[in-house]
């Protein structure tokens, strides 16, 4: 299942999507992981290979979450 995982840079007005191919409890542990202290890069590969190294001094925010498209407009009832 695929999940998507938003992350706050600080000092950064856009945030970064990853669409990643773990469930939800694998990307939360990675996540937890890396801000916890044992690492100093929160790593992440999306989808289609491309790799991330995010600094952990620089999250302002994490969310985890799942990959579900939302129907906007007039097609959304």
């Amino acid at each position: 299942m695929a999940v998507d995982v938003k992350i706050g840079i600080t000092d950064s007005a856009r945030e970064l999507v990853v669409h990643i191919d773990q469930d939800s409890d694998e990307a939360h542990a990675a996540v937890e992981a890396a801000l916890s202290g044992s690492d100093q890069l929160l790593r992440l590969q999306d989808d289609k290979g491309a790799r991330y190294l995010i600094p952990v001094t620089k999250i302002a925010y994490v969310e985890v979450g799942t990959s579900e498209s939302r129907k906007v407009g007039f097609g959304a009832i």
